[in-house]
């Protein structure tokens, strides 16, 4: 048993420095892996369930959520797989081979005592510790999971629970699903793409723990799903990630990709969905994102942008985006060994100049340290 942990750790600790990335160019990428092509048809619930034949894939829920009493939280739950190529585990034991690594992390903002928590947890698939079925959605670790259930396909359940936190959700579609991209994948550099969808507006309800204290909770959710097989460029350091929903029955989704001299990569790019659900693809030129004031990490000292002033000159639209609260980083030491930030935002402009307010979640990665970018 002592020699197989030697030879399972080194493999363990590579394993969890690279999990946290947006799909994107990499020469590296094992052949076994396919990359991401245009022209995909996504066949539903089918495209709900894992896609194992692709390297890097990931099931993202976050949202807000006001209890009976008015008391406002955040939360985020998120699965990740990577799969291994076979030339990295083919020395293991067939029983402890690694050919599916999963990950997954869960956070809580107490948006009223200012307080972050989050847990974490990774585990191989197998022997039942963790995995996700291939044809609906069903993803877990352990206790943790989202769900369709058999006798309510419509709905999603999520459930998580590590010492004083937890959440069991129910989440239903108030629209339908929206593809990011053009031709069925979103670039994420000058070659490279996944495959991309979203559950931009989910009801929600169910109960929420957070030091002990349990809630009743309602709200509204968002869930993305996104694979593929290549890893961030390597003149790429990092992203900041938006989504907005607002109060005029649109949402918005915008990815910048930050270059190590601090400029976006043109493939950065965005969707906004109209009230009929209907999704329009916005390029990086359709739209201005910058930064108008910056927070400084107190645990990593990473100084991160907090607010921003966003327009859609197509739409009419200027917004700022504001943070509910600035300590929102996640410091991973236990799973994918990245630090991020990753919160509660509100919205707040003129839409054809009339008022016009929203809330969302941002996510700002590359700040600490840069991303991993390959094997």
């Amino acid at each position: 048993m002592r020699k197989l942990c030697r030879q399972l750790r080194p493999i363990l600790f590579f394993l969890i420095s690279l999990v946290a990335v947006v799909p994107g160019p990499a020469a590296e990428t094992a052949d076994e892996f396919p990359v991401a092509t245009a022209g995909y048809r996504y066949a539903f619930p089918r495209d709900h369930g894992t896609h194992d034949k692709f390297r890097t894939e990931w099931w993202y829920y976050t949202g807000q959520l006001t209890a009976k009493n008015g008391r406002q939280f955040g939360y985020q739950l998120t699965f990740f797989r990577r799969g291994m190529p076979r030339d990295q585990t083919k020395t293991l034991p067939s029983q402890w081979a690694v050919t599916q690594l999963y990950l997954a992390h869960f956070a809580i903002s107490d948006l009223r005592t200012g307080r972050f928590h989050f847990a974490e947890k990774m585990s191989r698939a197998g022997l039942g510790k963790a995995g996700a079925e291939r044809d609906r959605l069903h993803v877990w670790i352990d206790r943790w999971k989202a769900e369709s259930p058999s006798a309510a396909p419509g709905t999603q359940i999520l459930e998580a629970a590590e010492g004083n936190l937890a959440i069991h959700l129910t989440v239903s579609p108030e629209k339908p699903l929206v593809v990011h991209g053009n031709d069925s994948i979103s670039r994420k550099g000058s070659v490279a793409a996944s495959h991309y969808y979203s559950f931009t507006r989910l009801a929600t309800t169910g109960k929420l723990t957070v030091d002990n204290e349990s809630f009743d909770v309602t709200g509204t959710s968002w869930m993305d799903h996104e694979f593929g097989s290549a890893d961030l460029a390597k003149d790429m350091v990092g992203w900041d990630w938006f989504s907005l929903q607002l109060d005029d029955q649109r949402e918005i989704m915008l990815y910048r990709l930050r270059r190590t001299d601090g400029s976006a990569d043109p493939a950065s790019s965005g969707t906004i969905i109209e009230r009929d659900g209907s999704g329009r693809h916005l390029l990086l030129g359709d739209f201005t994102l910058e930064p108008t004031s910056y927070w400084t990490s107190p645990t990593s000292h990473a100084r991160y942008p907090q607010n921003w002033r966003l327009t859609i000159p197509s739409q009419q639209l200027s917004l700022e985006i504001i943070p509910l609260m600035a300590e929102q980083e996640l410091t991973t030491t236990r799973s994918t060994q990245v630090t991020y930030w990753e919160g509660a935002v509100e919205a707040r402009g003129t839409t054809q100049g009339q008022p016009i307010k929203g809330r969302g979640y941002m996510e700002l990665t590359g700040y600490a340290e840069r991303i991993p970018n390959k094997l």
